[in-house]
């Protein structure tokens, strides 16, 4: 079932989330949609505040890169060097991530901030804790675009959008578009 994807301006996107307790059957239904939810929006992550939920829920799909004889994506995924393909769609409760290394600027977006982009300055790497649906837990030591991803989705997740993270410059160029967004809400 596809959710409504919340918009700029409402406050749960400025909550701090609150755990997932127990993993139920409404917790899977609720993944599951955000999952189908994400695809319809063409996004890569989608985390439980950006469908209204105040839960430490979040579902990313980093697409393969269709580039013919490009090297897939690789990160450790519990102690092994794997294709990040290998656990995608990945869905995951109550992350600790521990970004690192050098920090690097990106262009990024947002379902929740529709149509602005702008370039975001984050560290290249992360560490990550990522309890799974069904009880296992996911470390994964990872950079690239799952990287990137997992800290923008987790900023959801404690109330940070990515025009947060912009220079104070890009701030001020933002502003109007942002103004605007809020109003329409």
């Amino acid at each position: 079932m596809l959710l409504s994807i919340t918009k700029y301006g409402n406050p749960v996107l400025r909550a701090v989330s609150a755990p997932v307790e127990h993993v139920d059957d409404a917790i899977k239904a609720l993944a599951s949609n955000m999952i189908e939810t994400m695809y319809a929006a063409n996004g890569i992550g989608l985390a439980a505040p950006q469908v209204g939920e105040n839960l430490r829920l979040v579902v990313i799909d980093i697409p393969e890169d269709e580039e013919e004889g490009a090297e897939p994506e690789m990160a450790t995924i519990n102690g092994e060097l794997r294709p990040i393909r290998d656990i995608m769609p990945l869905v995951f409760i109550n992350p600790v991530i521990e970004p690192y290394g050098k920090e690097y600027l990106f262009t990024e977006g947002c379902l929740s901030v529709h149509n602005i982009r702008a370039n975001v300055s984050r560290p290249e790497f992360v560490k990550a804790t990522l309890p799974q649906l069904d009880g296992s837990v996911l470390e994964i030591d990872c950079g690239g675009l799952l990287a990137r991803c997992l800290q923008h989705e987790c900023d959801h997740l404690n109330g940070f959008l990515f025009t947060d993270r912009v220079s104070s410059a890009a701030k001020i160029t933002l502003a109007k578009k942002l103004k605007k967004l809020a109003q329409q809400g």
